[in-house]
């Protein structure tokens, strides 16, 4: 079973969609290709609840080391059910999930590390923004110098090294979505599994976290899957976009973003974002309606 760090918080964007029948180059600022090694792998995978209800059916998704990728769908189509199932949260019914084992830096074994953003920050209301990102390092029994070190580093790293004293009663929303995101960086976790976390944020806020996310998963290189229901979240954030059919849920079709990083406000506001997000939409659209992908384009 994959080693979770709770409660991590993240965003990017990006800008050229194509199918990928079409073309699957990544952005050449991206680091993954196609021919990245694959972190992880999920084959005919089916998830059936106790109560009957028949999550996901016959989902198959590969995720290559580096890349930041969309589940798109909506409400109820079984996306943060896939995101679990990879963490290890969650056991599935059906089918295989396999992992590679491989850590950023070269780490290797039977496991996969994760960071996992949840849509609420879960952090601990009577301790200290800094005392919430320690709590993953103490787990794992780190040495405490050490510990406080890595910390700190991940405080600087979303912008709240000032508040490391403050508690979570004191930080606005995006503050404690921040502290979220240090605590699931704070163990350098190679794949970062985020679960709607910016959907309860003001759309001001909500756009500075996508910027910032951007910028993070390019400075640190962690391989990202986020779970949205938001067209225009997917198209900003991501190099490759999965879209999902409604319950049970399937992949639909995939939508590769093959525009060079960093991506700035230029693109939110730009021709080529609206058609990106044309495209995303007509393809949700198809997937609620019948399930088929002929016709996408």
């Amino acid at each position: 079973m994959p080693a979770i760090s709770a409660g991590m918080t993240a965003e990017v964007r990006f800008d050229h969609i194509e199918t990928r029948a079409t073309n699957t180059s990544m952005p050449p600022a991206a680091e993954p290709s196609a021919a990245s090694a694959p972190v992880v792998t999920l084959s005919g995978v089916t998830k059936k609840f106790a109560n009957g209800t028949l999550a996901l059916d016959y989902f198959d998704l590969t995720i290559r080391d580096g890349e930041f990728v969309s589940l798109l769908g909506p409400s109820g189509c079984g996306k943060s059910t896939a995101l679990r199932l990879i963490a290890g949260l969650s056991e599935p019914t059906g089918g295989e999930i396999s992992r590679s084992g491989i850590g950023r830096g070269g780490r290797s074994g039977n496991r996969l590390d994760v960071g996992f953003v949840f849509q609420e920050p879960t952090l601990m209301p009577w301790a200290t923004v800094f005392r919430n990102v320690m709590l993953p390092l103490e787990l794992q029994g780190v040495e405490r110098r050490a510990a406080r070190r890595r910390v700190t580093q991940a405080l600087e790293r979303v912008g709240l090294a000032s508040f490391r004293d403050a508690y979570p009663r004191e930080l606005s929303g995006g503050m404690k979505m921040r502290a979220s995101i240090a605590r699931a960086l704070v163990t350098d976790p190679p794949l970062l599994l985020m679960d709607e976390p910016f959907a309860a944020l003001d759309e001001i806020t909500r756009f500075k976290l996508n910027n910032d996310l951007l910028g993070l998963w390019r400075a640190v290189g962690h391989t990202v899957i986020f779970v949205t229901h938001s067209v225009f979240e997917s198209v900003y954030l991501s190099s490759r976009i999965v879209v999902m059919t409604p319950r049970p849920g399937r992949v639909f079709t995939e939508l590769v973003v093959d525009q060079p990083y960093p991506r700035d406000e230029r693109f939110r506001t730009s021709a080529e974002y609206a058609r990106h997000c044309r495209i995303a939409s007509q393809a949700l659209s198809r997937a609620m309606e019948d399930g088929s992908p002929e016709g996408v384009s």
